[in-house]
């Protein structure tokens, strides 16, 4: 990761290559460091849910919700959420009020868990659809909260 400091070494040149810089900002951002976070950032922000490392605990949906409506109010990039997501119903929830929901340690641990590749590939297959049926599902019904 690099920071919105050491933009010049980074972050511009793949500018110019048509490579998007996607930034992340997380629970312990505030209103001072915000505006280097966002700027140069282009592609979409990535919102990390939970302070602490991935695969950890599970974000509360109610202050992610505030927190990326919030975000939102400083950037009109897409915002995508990972961190303790890890489950379908999680994502469902995040992705009512997100524009993507990342769940890496959850695939991981298909991987991980797996004999053979097969199976790994077979485990990965099954959640990806799970997870990406149930977002589907939440984001077309009419009353979002019953997700």
């Amino acid at each position: 990761m690099t920071f919105p400091e050491h933009d010049e070494e980074l972050c511009q040149p793949a500018a110019r290559h048509g490579i998007d810089f996607i930034r992340l900002a997380t629970p312990t951002t505030d209103a001072k460091r915000l505006p280097k976070v966002l700027a140069n950032a282009s592609g979409f922000i990535y919102y990390v849910s939970v302070a602490g490392v991935t695969g950890g605990s599970a974000p509360t949906p109610e202050r992610l919700e505030g927190a990326v409506g919030q975000l939102r109010e400083h950037t009109e990039l897409p915002i995508a959420v990972g961190f303790g997501i890890r489950t379908a119903e999680q994502a469902a929830t995040i992705g009512r009020f997100s524009d993507a929901v990342v769940v890496g340690s959850a695939l991981v641990d298909c991987i991980e868990h797996a004999v053979t590749a097969d199976e790994a590939v077979e485990r990965v297959h099954t959640l990806v659809s799970e997870l990406a049926e149930s977002v589907r599902a939440c984001r077309e019904v009419s009353e979002p909260q019953a997700c």
